[in-house]
């Protein structure tokens, strides 16, 4: 494969148009994937936008996601894509998924796009890669327009999974579970979805999710008839040469009126024992699935408690980090540490033999993660949560919300929690 590379300078551009420009020029692609960071930073971020478009090659699962096997005839490439919640049963083959799939995403699909175009951290530079001619892809991208009418997206009614009253009967029997021993914290979800009589502008449905609920790992994923727009604040799982860290979200509080309430909530947070335990239940599950693949005694919590701020809400995030064990592939990484704890709970194997039973939808792509494998054989992945889903085959529209149980949760702060979360996804559509 021969691929060409160029990079331009985008001093003199406007980053925000830039991107609009870009989400633009992507319309032309039924294979795509956006990653924006909206201009957040957290120390281990690499870019400001990643985008890939068109398919160059699928790469065979059994050739990234196979314990032991070297992912050596893949280096050198940008590789992207998916792993879907659903991929737990390849891992642990005696767990299943019972329920319908709405969304239509395989279980993986990891790939080599035509094209990929990078703007750094900086925001000064962005840089082509791909098959065609850079030059020719730059100034097409200059020659789009960077308009996006949100005025086009239709008004939809959500039909939820789960009514108020089965919800807080569920709560008090997880609650029983983690009484009786049987786990420590759960991740409970559940489902809204609607069908659409027609396709809405799916480049548009993005622009107003991000506007509205800028994420710094937001994304917008085609893949043919499948669609998700992604507004996730969580980091899975990052490589960086050696280095290896998670990124665990336990502990939300909703934002306030004004900044003082903000602030008041902020702290609240910060000290809350009920949201610090979920956090670092979570933690101690991380830094257990991280040791898996890691050299003893490197695992260490460069962060406990952190609070970060979105434009909804705010959370408690934590970082575990570990080196790596010199033979550690992508496909060990993934084995010891997915599906993320943040969505499962603990202990994970007996937690997602509870999420199937209880839970009345199929997460397929919700809970699961999307990413890249950078040509260094670096990579990082998100937590697939705060999204939406579209299957045009179908027509059904979807989304999922949810939070950790333990055993100080509430019924009624469960249910004010996962609105919460769901109000943000569905006003896209009012």
């Amino acid at each position: 494969m021969h691929r060409k590379e160029a990079s331009f300078d985008i001093t003199t551009e406007n980053t925000g148009i830039l991107k609009a420009r870009i989400l633009n020029w992507t319309r032309q692609f039924n294979i795509l994937v956006y990653l924006d960071s909206n201009g957040y930073s957290s120390g281990y971020d690499r870019y400001e936008l990643l985008v890939g478009t068109g398919l160059y090659k699928i790469i065979p699962e059994s050739s990234l996601l196979t314990p032991g096997m070297s992912s050596a005839d893949t280096s050198g490439n940008w590789i992207m894509g998916h792993i879907c919640y659903d991929y737990k049963n390849v891992i642990e083959p005696r767990l299943h998924s019972k329920h319908t799939p709405y969304t239509g995403f395989p279980a993986t699909r990891l790939f080599i796009p035509e094209t990929v175009c990078i703007i750094n951290k900086g925001c000064t530079s962005l840089t082509i890669n791909s098959v065609n001619s850079p030059e020719d892809i730059w100034n097409a991208i200059l020659a789009t327009s960077p308009d996006i009418d949100v005025t086009t997206i239709p008004q939809v009614v959500f039909n939820a999974d789960t009514d108020e009253t089965t919800y807080k009967q569920h709560i008090d029997t997880l609650r029983e579970h983690i009484r009786n021993g049987d786990c420590y914290e759960i991740n409970y979800c559940t489902s809204g979805s609607a069908l659409l009589p027609s396709p809405p502008d799916a480049t548009a449905v993005f622009h107003k999710l991000n506007t509205l609920s800028p994420a710094p790992f937001a994304a917008f994923y085609r893949w043919d008839e499948q669609y998700m727009w992604c507004a996730s604040p969580e980091r899975y799982i990052q490589r960086n040469g050696g280095t290896i860290i998670s990124q665990p979200i336990k502990g939300t509080a909703r934002r306030g009126t004004d900044k003082a309430a903000d602030d008041a909530i902020r702290t609240q947070l910060a000290a809350d024992i009920k949201e610090r335990a979920e956090n670092i239940m979570i933690v101690d599950l991380v830094r257990n699935d991280l040791a898996r693949c890691c050299m003893p005694g490197s695992i260490q919590v460069n962060e406990l408690f952190g609070v970060y701020t979105f434009p909804q809400v705010h959370q408690l995030i934590s970082t575990v980090s570990g080196t790596l064990k010199q033979e550690a592939e992508f496909a060990d990484i993934i084995h010891a540490s997915f599906p993320m704890g943040s969505m499962t709970g603990a202990p994970k194997y007996k937690v997602m033999e509870l999420i199937e039973h209880y839970e009345r939808f199929r997460r397929e792509l919700f809970s699961g993660t999307i990413g890249y494998i950078s040509p260094d054989g670096n990579f990082d992945f998100n937590v697939i949560i705060r999204s939406l889903y579209y299957n045009a085959s179908s027509g059904i529209l979807s989304y999922a919300t949810g939070g950790a149980i333990t055993w100080d949760s509430t019924p009624d702060g469960e249910w004010q929690e996962m609105h919460l979360k769901a109000w943000a996804l569905k006003r896209i559509f009012t």
